[in-house]
């Protein structure tokens, strides 16, 4: 049995919360949730495919939907980037334990997510992906208990970071 319930995982598309996910999930031995798997699953359909059928205010309804009726007990939680706009969602994770934000250098995220073309980011459209990581950093940092720069860090280590920043019932 972990000695943690839920750990939650926020930050911008290209952060990594999925792939770290993954790994923190092995390393306290929770089950790892998607939400982004979620909505697809639910809407059969990709993120970018919601996106271009309806638009982003959607997608964030959806996303806020999923991750308010989920099983999210003894979880690892990899949130969708946009979750931090939904207080009842953050109010949610919050309630079952840690919220980690993997803070992610702009110029790192930009080559990520331009080597994903295909990753739907639930904005208006009109506004840049500068412009949509100012204004939700603010938020990532406010709902966060913990704050981990990742750096050039490898996925393993950013996990092994988080664990470490958690603490120990």
């Amino acid at each position: 049995m972990s000695p943690f319930n839920t750990i939650s995982l926020v930050g911008m598309p290209g952060a990594g919360k999925s792939t770290v996910g993954i790994l923190l999930a092995k390393l306290t031995g929770l089950r790892f949730v998607d939400t982004d798997l979620d909505i697809q699953v639910r809407e059969e359909a990709t993120l970018q495919e919601i996106l271009e059928q309806h638009d982003y205010r959607y997608l964030r309804q959806v996303e806020e939907d999923v991750l308010l009726n989920l099983r999210l007990d003894h979880a690892l939680v990899s949130t969708g980037g946009s979750v931090v706009y939904s207080a009842p969602s953050m109010a949610r994770l919050k309630s079952l334990g840690p919220v980690i934000y993997l803070k992610t250098e702009l110029a790192t995220l930009e080559e990520r997510v331009a080597a994903a073309p295909l990753r739907g980011i639930a904005s208006d459209g009109e506004q840049s992906f500068a412009q949509v990581y100012a204004e939700r950093t603010p938020l990532y940092e406010r709902y966060a208990d913990y704050i981990l720069v990742t750096g050039d860090n490898t996925p393993q280590q950013v996990a092994t970071a988080a664990l470490q920043l958690l603490p120990r019932n």
